[in-house]
């Protein structure tokens, strides 16, 4: 897989794995649709012997969904496309997003809403609404979710709880770690 990254994102994690992302002072390198398929179309014949393709991340890439689905239609539908997200978006984008995404990996933070507000600065309400929503589309198998433990922020005990709630939604994948602080 090879990772595109996307500026922007409506969080304010106060350990963001990629900071960079947020700022706007032309560190970051802005391609079309085209210019990023002929980039990566070097790779197409390892994408389609490895069911591999490209992972959108961020910032926040379901921002961006008229780019991702009009990337689908440049690649093809032999590619995989993977979005590394806090599903914290309206959910016109995932609406658009639904044709042609194949895997959603879904970094919660905590399930707690006091919890996420108090890491990330905003609501978890979108997030769980757009679980549920994807979950009622059939996306149940297409959907890992990141259940991490944040030191100062949650615990052991708040990551279990986190995920059997995730479990009584339907979800059955999930990707636990630590964060290093």
């Amino acid at each position: 897989t090879t990772l595109v990254g996307f500026h922007g994102c409506p969080l304010r994690c106060k350990f963001c794995l990629n900071s960079q992302c947020l700022h706007t002072d032309g560190i970051w390198n802005r391609l079309s649709c085209q210019e990023l398929y002929d980039e990566v179309k070097q790779d197409e014949l390892y994408f389609l012997a490895t069911m591999g393709g490209i992972t959108f991340g961020g910032g926040e890439p379901c921002l961006q969904s008229q780019f991702i689905r009009k990337f689908r239609e440049l690649c093809g539908p032999q590619w995989q496309i993977a979005v590394e997200t806090s599903l914290n978006v309206p959910l016109k984008h995932l609406e658009e997003l639904l044709p042609v995404v194949n895997q959603y990996y879904v970094d919660i933070k905590d399930m707690d809403k006091e919890r996420y507000h108090k890491y990330t600065g905003r609501n978890n309400d979108n997030v769980i609404a757009n679980l549920n929503w994807l979950v009622e589309q059939g996306k149940e198998d297409n959907i890992t979710v990141r259940v991490p433990l944040i030191p100062s922020y949650n615990t052991k005990e708040d990551t279990e709880e986190s995920i059997m709630q995730l479990k009584r939604m339907g979800l059955s994948r999930f990707d636990q770690f630590t964060y290093l602080t």
